[in-house]
């Protein structure tokens, strides 16, 4: 039997088969029947013939789309019940899954639990280490760093975990737990070790971890067994220091502290957010960093590039009539929007907070090995905020001396020294570089470390091999090498220069492939730690201790390697998170400074959307607002110069 839709389709079809004139079969006057060409065939077909297909194949799309519509709302069913975070369907492998599912058609059958926590566990656990080996070949050719990431689950345990960095990324090796009492400088140290053991001591330069008391002590012992191996401090977790004091200076924490009441006001009630959504083109004025600055710096740069936006919305007739005009916070709120004196502070703040942050996105992107360039911005970034002060030494100063005393020790190191020196960007373009003294030194210092004793390998590359290169000399004074090195582009990578340009200076080459390869920040080992504490948590779901093992090496590898693609591919804003854990004191008054900013997404995320953190907000009073208007998204770019 045929369907009404059907029905009507044939009934229009009938009609349009005698109404049509211009073939002469209408209802009007009758006209001779035309002759046809050879090439008529081929040129056009009956008027029935096109308004079938036509008609067909609109309800063949109608109905397509409403089977892909029903597909996604089964696949957001799930994702809601089963609390999967929504950036997990941007990945590859979902992709992958819903191509396989669509290729095999109906009647697929998913894995069963047995199934997944076995035999399909079992095989991604290999090919997960067959991946691992194009790493573990960079180890060897060109060294590695040894990671470690500490951080809090949502049971407030503490968590250590180890990956392994070179040029081509970052991989998972192991995750501990610290019970209580036993994250000493003494267990870290050993768990080091034994990742160094298992990695090839001979192919680790650096370990690289974050500035706390048991960190520096297990340093200590590691020196003493492997004094050739370094033990540097990660520079996300120092810039952020940096940018913290700066940001406490009392110039800086009046207009800091200005922008976050007013923030806090507007995302206080539905009827100011909807309000300045709609004046936004429903874009947010708090941006949510992966660090507690990173948002501050993103949030104070959302709100200068929507200055007007929220003054027109401040000025309106429709802020006049709200009922939260004349509150004591509503009052506030509009004279920070309406103060120049407010502006030109955050401009201010942008200006000086920008340099480090430029600073803090390169060495957070990885994008190319930042460890000989870490030393150079910085020094880039103080003469920039100098020039923002006007030479101004009353007020650059005390900037000047955060930045030292941060740097001193942890960005400072022989290391970081002599990576600078060796690289050609800044020796060969820059004449303060061959006058820096402290830097020449740390060559010295260096060589002593890497070769303890072996003082007839030292001199040579001292007072033969660094010369040449000091110098231009070989290979080094050729054009292309010299023009090779002029800007810092992405193309540009020092540890490839001295792989191309270094044959002359063979011990050198090495020393300075391997220094100039290493990552400076223990950022690239953080990812969504939420499956070990699922794993953990759920008594439902636990695994034997090797299983459980498996499932995380598995799946931080998988997350990590997605981001060395992401990253690879430059579109990646390694500022952004992917919640707003870290924006919570724009959002929200009187923020736990006691909560740990890595708790897991299940235990501690604070979304930038209102309705998880409703109950700093007071509802009942408040009407229903209109929240239908244009969409205009902000983006991932940072504006690297401000003001």
């Amino acid at each position: 039997m045929e369907s009404t839709a059907s029905q009507s389709l044939k009934r229009n079809l009938d009609d349009d088969d005698y109404d049509d004139e211009d073939n002469g079969w209408g209802s009007g006057n009758m006209k001779e029947p035309r002759t046809f060409g050879p090439f008529d065939g081929f040129a056009c077909s009956s008027s029935k013939g096109v308004k079938e297909n036509r008609e067909q194949s609109n309800l063949n799309n109608v109905a397509h789309e409403e089977e892909i519509i029903r597909v996604k709302e089964y696949i957001c069913e799930w994702a809601y019940q089963c609390g999967i975070p929504f950036h997990a369907f941007e990945t590859d492998s979902f992709k992958t899954l819903m191509e396989a599912i669509g290729e095999f058609g109906p009647d697929v059958i998913p894995p069963t639990s047995c199934e997944m926590g076995g035999t399909f566990l079992d095989e991604a656990v290999e090919r997960t280490k067959t991946s691992l080996k194009k790493y573990e070949e960079e180890w060897r050719f060109i060294g590695c760093s040894v990671v470690i990431d500490a951080w809090f689950d949502g049971q407030r345990r503490k968590i250590m975990n180890l990956c392994v960095n070179s040029k081509l990324g970052t991989v998972f090796l192991s995750s501990k737990e610290c019970l209580d009492g036993a994250h000493t400088s003494e267990n870290i140290f050993e768990y080091v070790d034994k990742c160094i053991e298992e990695v090839g001591p001979e192919n680790v330069v650096q370990v690289v971890t974050d500035n706390s008391y048991n960190n520096i002590g297990a340093s200590k012992l590691l020196k003493e067994k492997r004094p050739t191996i370094f033990w540097t401090s990660c520079a996300t977790q120092t810039i952020n220091l940096m940018l913290d004091a700066i940001g406490g200076l009392p110039r800086y924490k009046k207009t800091l502290d200005q922008a976050k009441k007013l923030t806090v006001f507007i995302y206080s009630h539905h009827k100011t957010m909807a309000m300045m959504r709609r004046y936004t083109k429903k874009r947010n004025i708090v941006r949510p960093g992966v660090t507690k600055f990173s948002s501050t710096f993103l949030t104070l740069q959302s709100l200068s590039g929507k200055r007007a936006q929220l003054r027109h919305m401040f000025f309106s007739d429709e802020w006049e009539n709200c009922k939260f005009a004349n509150t004591v916070k509503g009052k506030f709120a509009y004279e920070t929007v309406r103060s120049p004196s407010f502006w030109s502070g955050v401009t201010i703040c942008l200006r000086i907070f920008a340099p480090l942050v430029k600073v803090l996105r390169m060495v957070d992107a990885d994008q190319k090995p930042s460890m000989g360039f870490i030393y150079g911005e910085l020094q880039s970034a103080k003469k920039e905020i100098i020039n923002a002060l006007n030479d101004n030494k009353s007020e650059y100063e005390p900037i000047m001396d955060i930045i030292s005393k941060e740097s001193s020790k942890r960005l400072d190191t022989c290391l970081h020294l002599t990576a600078y020196i060796l690289n050609p960007y800044y020796f060969y373009n820059n004449p303060e570089v061959r006058d820096d003294l402290d830097a020449n030194d740390a060559v010295i210092d260096f060589l002593g470390v890497l070769f303890p004793e072996d003082y007839d390998m030292q001199n040579r590359i001292l007072l033969v091999e660094l010369p040449m290169y000091k110098r231009k000399q070989g290979k080094f004074d050729r054009p292309i090498a010299l023009k090779a090195c002029e800007v810092n582009d992405d193309k540009f990578d020092p540890a490839n220069w001295w792989e191309t340009f270094g044959n002359s200076t063979p011990n050198l080459k090495r020393i300075a492939m391997r220094i100039l390869s290493l990552t400076t920040s223990s950022v690239g080992c953080a990812t969504n730690w939420s499956m070990f504490d699922e794993v953990h948590t759920k008594k439902g779901n636990r695994l034997e201790g090797s299983k459980m093992d498996d499932l995380v090496f598995v799946h931080f590898n998988a997350n990590l390697m997605e981001k060395n693609k992401k990253r690879k591919l430059r579109n990646y804003e390694v500022l952004i998170a992917e919640d707003g854990i870290g924006a919570e004191e724009w959002i929200v008054d009187d923020v736990d400074e006691e909560v740990e900013p890595r708790q897991t997404w299940t235990s501690a995320r604070i979304s930038i959307s209102r309705e998880l953190i409703n109950e700093e907000f007071h509802l009942e009073d408040e009407e229903q607002v209109d929240e239908e208007v244009e969409y205009e998204s902000d983006g991932v770019q940072i504006i690297e110069h401000c003001g």
